[in-house]
């Protein structure tokens, strides 16, 4: 469908869990769980570059869905303030699509998770 050649099933020996690292070339990833969109969700983050790869956690200007089975809403809140802001407001985000944004815009005007929201 993508081009690519079909590949074997495979299952994974494990799975990913916060404070992991995934070593890409050079790039060092830090792996942290971000549940709510689906219970195991990572977002990988690059400390060197500033960079975090969020999938369907956080968008410019909205959140991921939390109606599939196991999503929870208040989790995945939850998961985006506790776990995404503290790494700080300059910090560029890769959603699973869309444009960029950076947390602290988000942190701004987000309507699902701005600091408004959380006085």
């Amino acid at each position: 469908m993508m081009g690519f050649e079909p590949q074997p099933v495979f299952t994974p020996s494990r799975w990913l869990v916060s404070g992991d690292a995934v070593t890409v070339g050079q790039s060092v990833l830090e792996v942290l769980h971000c549940p709510g969109h689906t219970p195991g969700h990572v977002v990988l983050f690059s400390r060197l570059d500033r960079l975090a790869w969020v999938g369907d956690v956080l968008f410019r200007g909205s959140i991921g869905r939390s109606d599939f089975p196991r999503g929870d809403y208040e989790q995945l809140v939850t998961s985006i303030v506790s776990q995404l802001w503290p790494l700080g407001d300059d910090v560029r985000f890769i959603p699973g699509h869309g444009p960029m944004s950076t947390f602290g815009q988000e942190r701004k005007s987000n309507p699902f998770v701005a600091d408004k929201n959380f006085g």
